[in-house]
């Protein structure tokens, strides 16, 4: 009889867990599409009366299995965008990239590293203009803009991000001649990857073309005692060598 009731209070205690449990889970979920139907009304132009976000929420509540799945399945289109955009830019179709990074670009707006890609082959595709069209030096001054702007947009995005600052960098001294902006991205990527030679040898350059030859020569001297590479070393050399004549004798 003891046992009986002792199963009896244990299949009571079970069912109210799993009353509890269901109750939460709807009131959670009541309260989610309570809370995106609030969120719609408001970002429409005049707020939407009262009324207007009971309805939204109904439709949520109805459609709340369709929604979830066409925003997985959105994200995943996404995905497979950026995948194809790498495999052609890996293959030098940057053209052709630069549009499946477009389109990855409309589902996956927040992520960083489909902006730095689109700066890369932006900038690949801007230095392929030499002059087929007559259109040329304003098709490659384009893209030139939309690669920096990409590299900017994902800073923006991970302001920790060195691939965008590396990019732009190159892009603002060996290409659209604004070498004092390069020199602050320079010092926040070494900063962070601290023994980068290719790194130290642009921002060497930045300080050259600024006229800054006492940093250019630091840089350089930073370079000969960070790197093994005989070869890194003696370029750093002859350049010191170059700065000194040009700037000393």
């Amino acid at each position: 009889m003891k046992k009986f009731k002792e199963i009896v209070i244990g299949i009571f205690i079970l069912s109210l867990v799993v009353f509890l449990i269901v109750t939460l889970f709807r009131y959670q979920s009541t309260k989610t599409n309570r809370e995106l139907a609030r969120r719609i009304a408001e970002l429409s132009p005049r707020g939407g009366p009262p009324e207007t976000i009971d309805g939204l929420r109904q439709a949520i509540a109805l459609y709340e299995t369709q929604i979830e799945r066409n925003v997985r399945e959105g994200a995943q289109t996404g995905v497979y965008w950026k995948i194809l955009g790498i495999r052609l830019s890996d293959r030098g179709m940057h053209n052709d990239a630069l549009a499946a990074f477009e389109r990855a670009i409309y589902y996956n707006g927040d992520d960083p590293v489909i902006f730095y890609l689109t700066g890369v082959s932006a900038g690949k595709v801007a230095k392929d203009k030499v002059g087929f069209s007559a259109n040329a030096m304003k098709e490659k001054e384009h893209f030139f803009t939309l690669a920096e702007n990409a590299y900017k947009r994902a800073l923006e995005l991970d302001a920790t991000y060195t691939k965008p600052m590396y990019g732009l960098a190159v892009l603002y001294v060996f290409e659209l001649n604004r070498p004092a902006e390069a020199i602050e991205y320079l010092e926040r990527f070494l900063s962070i990857q601290t023994s980068d030679i290719s790194a130290m040898f642009v921002l060497a350059s930045a300080y050259y073309l600024t006229g800054n030859s006492t940093r250019a020569i630091e840089t350089y001297d930073r370079i000969i005692t960070r790197t093994k590479n005989k070869e890194f070393r003696e370029r750093a050399l002859e350049n010191i060598d170059l700065i000194r004549e040009r700037y000393y004798e």
